[in-house]
């Protein structure tokens, strides 16, 4: 008996045991294939001394140890680097404001290009840093689906004409780069400040400060980020989900990725994975959609995103069980507002944020309902009266106008064409008029006009 307790004891230890080793893991999707340009100054103010050396030198070799870094993660992701040099190629004097160069073209293989390259240059002219980001643009391959990044180099300002600041948002904007990184060389305050507009600016006043400068480069290059979004409910509890959900950058609009809502095994919102490169505008594809702006997202950390979608639920019942009406179509705006933001077929159910509508249901005629109150997880139902079927026979072509009648009060629904004599019509119960002339008359005095009613589910035949 001893030996039966503690064979079980054993099994329930081991199961335990696996089941606290096995829980699901979310694993961080692979990162798109991503381009780094590096710009770097080969000024002549890059032959002092900084460091103990030449600035030149001493920044060449800790680019040497950047690139190192990038060549073990190009182990394991999709990286391709390049090389723009500026004031390698002209002395001052003169200014020549168009010294920049592409030494190094993307590629899978050019690290230890640019190694070689680099030490192949002397630092020797002007600082034409706008000029240098507008000849980027053309640096990077037609590929909308990378990330293309800069690292800008550098000790100094802008001394040519152009403005770097202007040049970087438009490169932004156009989706051509995310933002950029500056790491300025023991350059002053107000120096720092006139760079960093360009983008994510990193002051390197020593050798120390431009290695940390690199691991964080490195670290947010390479990685995406640990995101939960909250969708609230009236309550502010993460309740809603089955939703689609895009995030565009805030600056060029461009769509940088797109997920389902789900939630987990746990019922929380599941873990996705976002670049900490951009900043986001996110949509929730909501009817209608919801908005949330200037989203940041942190490196290293899980990032909450709490985003208010309260939501019910809309059925337009069209009654009877005619398969014809399955067709009607419903179009749904905001009470008091002309924009349609949906159109639903009858008797399916449909999320709606929490609000009021006004409807439009395309029957014969249109039936309006106004102000609908959709309310959190309730089900909102709008009964529509089973239509009647009524077919119209003209004994020859005619020209002719459905009227509904409600009251004094008629309204145009269909037109007759001489094209065709038999006619089928799904109408709504009510009170008609068939205002009607045959084609071969041209005289208004041989109008005709035929009333009838329509009731739910029953079929008139009306021959003309």
């Amino acid at each position: 008996m001893k030996k039966i307790v503690l064979i079980i004891l054993s099994i329930l230890v081991s199961m335990l045991a696996f089941s606290q080793t096995h829980k699901p893991v979310v694993e961080e999707p692979e990162p798109p294939l991503t381009r780094i340009l590096f710009i770097f100054d080969a000024s002549m103010s890059m032959s002092d001394k900084w460091e103990g050396a030449q600035k030149f030198v001493k920044a060449r070799e800790l680019m040497f140890e950047l690139l190192d870094s990038l060549e073990r993660v190009q182990k394991k992701h999709p990286l391709e680097v390049a090389l723009r040099v500026y004031g390698h190629q002209s002395p001052v004097p003169p200014q020549d404001c168009t010294d920049s160069k592409l030494e190094v073209s993307f590629g899978e293989s050019t690290i230890g290009i640019i190694r070689d390259k680099l030490m192949s240059i002397t630092p020797k002219g002007t600082t034409p840093i706008a000029y240098s980001l507008g000849k980027s643009e053309g640096d990077f391959p037609d590929d909308k689906d990378s990330r293309n990044i800069i690292i800008l180099i550098t000790d100094g300002i802008e001394m040519c004409q152009g403005d770097p600041c202007e040049v970087s948002a438009a490169l932004q904007k156009k989706g051509v780069v995310l933002k950029p990184y500056i790491i300025g060389i023991n350059i002053d305050v107000k120096q720092a400040d006139m760079l960093a507009c360009m983008g994510n600016y990193f002051d390197a006043g020593n050798a120390g400060q431009f290695r940390q400068a690199i691991k964080t480069i490195v670290s947010e290059v390479t990685s995406l980020t640990a995101v939960r979004v909250n969708l609230l409910d009236i309550n502010g509890k993460p309740t809603e989900t089955n939703v689609a959900m895009s995030f565009h950058d805030m600056t060029s609009g461009d769509v940088r990725y797109t997920y389902m809502h789900t939630m987990n095994a746990e019922g929380q919102p599941d873990t996705i994975y976002l670049d900490v490169l951009s900043q986001y505008k996110l949509k929730v594809h909501t009817v209608p959609p919801v908005y949330k702006d200037g989203i940041s997202i942190e490196e290293g950390k899980l990032n909450i995103i709490d985003v208010p979608a309260p939501q019910g639920i809309l059925l337009v019942d069209v009654k009877g069980d005619d398969p014809a009406d399955s067709d009607i179509k419903c179009i749904i705006r905001e009470t008091g507002m002309h924009q349609t933001i949906h159109t639903l077929d009858a008797d399916k159910k449909q999320k709606l944020i929490v609000g009021q509508y006004d409807l439009e249901i395309l029957t014969m005629p249109r039936t309006y309902v106004n102000a609908v109150r959709i309310d959190q997880g309730k089900l909102r139902k709008v009964d529509i009266p089973q239509p009647g079927t009524v077919i119209i026979n003209f004994r020859s072509p005619a020209f002719g106008t459905l009227l509904h009648q409600n009251g004094d009060i008629l309204t145009d629904i269909y037109e007759f064409s001489p094209d065709k004599t038999h006619y089928k019509l799904r109408l709504q119960p009510g009170y008609y008029r068939v205002v009607y002339r045959e084609q071969k008359s041209h005289s208004a005095k041989n109008s005709a006009e035929f009333k009838f009613r329509v009731k739910s589910g029953e079929m008139t035949v009306q021959n003309l």
